[in-house]
């Protein structure tokens, strides 16, 4: 059993940067691969960026170079530093025990001027 809860989502200025949390609660959480998604309103949910339980990663092309997952296993804690932020990045975004029904509750992001 894991719970996710995310936290970190803000306003923020195009441009500017943002870095989102995810604290899992359990015992196992270092063998998990983790994912951030986001979905802004009226749109389909989109995989944002996973990360394997080695630490590997990979990025959807939109955020590529600009976004970095990252983990800390001691922390039970998932991170996503969001940089150079875009307009087309406000949504809500989730945290996900990647390949399974585990959610965060979602935490805001909402780039504008």
């Amino acid at each position: 059993q894991v719970q996710l809860v995310e936290s970190g989502g803000d306003l923020v200025q195009p441009g500017g940067s943002l870095r989102l949390s995810c604290a899992a609660s359990g015992s196992i959480f270092s063998i998990y691969a983790m994912a951030w998604y986001r979905q802004a309103p009226g749109k389909q949910r989109e995989l944002v960026a996973t990360i394997t339980s080695s630490g590997s990663t990979n990025y959807a092309s939109s955020v590529k170079g600009r976004f970095t997952i990252s983990r800390d296993n001691a922390k039970n804690t998932v991170y996503l530093q969001m940089n150079s932020l875009k307009p087309e990045d406000t949504a809500v975004y989730y945290c996900a025990v990647q390949y399974s029904s585990y959610w965060g509750q979602g935490t805001q992001v909402t780039v504008s001027s």
